[in-house]
């Protein structure tokens, strides 16, 4: 008996293989698999070219740019940030021995609200870090206001942000420093991999000491570095996949549009609609479930999609702020914390990417339907 397919909410976009191979034959007779090859300068030219950004530098995961963004900035003290991301943005903070503060949400973009930090901001406040969440930018706006208001800087997590634009600008763009995770679920890949996008050749010179030891020659360390490299297999990976991407996000958005058409009527499912002005790379598809209108409760479809082999993620469930290393914080209470925790508890995202058959999505969309039947 064949074995039901599952569905699942995401699969990586991986380039032909036979045009991944001779690349693969160059860098074995050329010997030069690391440290600064011929591909890595090539790759970090190539996104700096599609992103429409000025200084790029790309790490062998997303965690590390947001680890080296924090000692490039000299960050210090505390930092406020929002508790409905992944962990990588606040881990990033407590490694580099830093306090995070959370503050709520905003209800429709799911973003930091600007309108909470201002009463959050200390004495030891020295930096924001916000997160791009799914992929929909931050009030950029109002956040830099408050940031110059009170002398902060702004690191962005835009892990899910990759060629997101706004009035013809890259997001990336925002704030002091941009980072960007180029894992294998995300709309653009290396397999693993992140890159650093920062305002000046200065800050990229310190970002590029700091992912290679602090060596700024072969015999003086000016800094205590880490090992962030990307090697030179993935930088082509990388490279191919850059001719790919534009179409992935464009099967993206049709799978997008495919639910919302679907969804629209359903009592106590709702989604988020596309931003004015905004180029939208189509990261994940969440939907909201209303247990008191929809009939069950969010886990209750979750796990019913699991029996039809339909595997959405509860993304972000559970929030940072429940999570033992910073529950006992005094900004993680629940009470704080309002917006995010109903979120958070009624959030599937569903699956898309380009591998999704229109017979998969339908049998997403179906079940959806039949279970607010039931």
């Amino acid at each position: 008996m064949k074995e039901e397919k599952q569905i699942l909410v995401t699969s990586p976009l991986l380039p032909p293989l036979e045009e991944f191979i001779p690349y693969l034959e160059d860098i074995w007779n050329r010997k030069w698999i690391t440290n600064n090859g011929e591909y890595h300068q090539e790759l970090e030219k190539r996104l700096c070219e599609y992103l429409k950004v000025d200084y790029i530098s790309i790490f062998t995961n997303g965690t590390l740019p947001l680890m080296t963004a924090l000692q490039a900035l000299r960050i210090t003290g505390e930092v406020i940030t929002t508790p409905y991301s992944f962990v990588a943005t606040t881990h990033s903070l407590w490694w580099n021995g830093i306090k995070p503060v959370f503050v709520d949400i905003d209800p429709k973009t799911l973003n930091l609200d600007p309108n909470k930090i201002e009463a959050a901001i200390t004495p030891k406040t020295t930096a924001i870090m916000p997160v791009h969440v799914y992929g929909n930018p931050c009030d950029i706006k109002a956040i830099q206001d408050v940031a110059d208001k009170y002398g902060l800087r702004i690191i962005y997590d835009a892990a899910h942000a990759f060629g997101v634009q706004e009035n013809g600008k890259s997001i990336l763009e925002a704030g002091d420093i941009s980072t960007l995770s180029f894992h294998a679920t995300k709309t653009y890949n290396t397999i693993e991999g992140g890159a650093l996008i920062c305002k000046d050749s200065k800050t990229k010179q310190r970002i590029d000491y700091l992912k290679n030891f602090g060596f700024a020659g072969e015999i003086e360390v000016v800094a205590p570095g880490i090992n962030g490299k990307i090697d030179e297999i993935r930088s082509a990976y990388g490279i191919l996949n850059l001719k790919y991407v534009d179409g992935a996000i464009e099967k993206r958005r049709t799978i997008a549009q495919r639910y919302r058409e679907a969804l629209k009527n359903v009592e106590g499912i709702t989604y988020m609609n596309d931003f004015p002005n905004v180029r939208h790379n189509y990261s994940y598809f969440p939907i909201f479930v209303d247990e008191s209108s929809y009939g069950i409760s969010r886990d209750a479809l979750y796990e019913k999609m699991k029996e039809e082999n339909i595997y959405g993620r509860r993304y972000f469930y559970p929030l940072i702020t429940d999570f033992s290393t910073y529950r006992g914080l005094d900004s993680a209470k629940k009470e704080n914390l309002p917006i995010a925790n109903k979120v958070a508890s009624s959030v599937i995202c569903l699956p898309i990417h380009p591998d999704l058959t229109s017979s998969d999505v339908e049998k997403v969309i179906n079940c959806i339907v039949k279970w607010k039947s039931h």
